[in-house]
């Protein structure tokens, strides 16, 4: 029989690790898909510059991955590193991607 502790922290273990590969998954999508678009479509969308861009991105992406890695530190889960990753990921995709796909 498993004590009600051990459960909580299992299932707390098991949703932080589910959310940080999402996490993962979205911020390394937006910074692949920063890459593969032409720098002009940028400024032509008015949305800086792809460098800007890619900075955030890889930046977001670095954070995001580290947090999905599965050892203590201190990215683990919905910490406030993560949550800024993925809501500059959020941005790009949102916003940035449709400005400069269209062009």
């Amino acid at each position: 029989m498993v004590s009600g502790r051990l459960l909580i922290f299992y299932t707390d273990f098991g949703i932080s690790f589910l959310v940080s590969i999402f996490c993962a998954a979205l911020t390394l999508w937006a910074f692949i898909d920063c890459t593969v678009r032409k720098p002009r479509a940028f400024e032509a969308g008015s949305k800086r510059t792809k460098g800007f861009w890619l900075g955030i991105t890889g930046a977001a992406a670095f954070v995001g991955v580290i947090s999905a890695l599965p050892v203590p530190n201190p990215f683990f889960g919905m910490s406030l590193f993560n949550i800024a990753a993925a809501t500059a990921a959020g941005v790009y995709l949102a916003d940035v991607r449709p400005a400069v796909s269209s062009r």
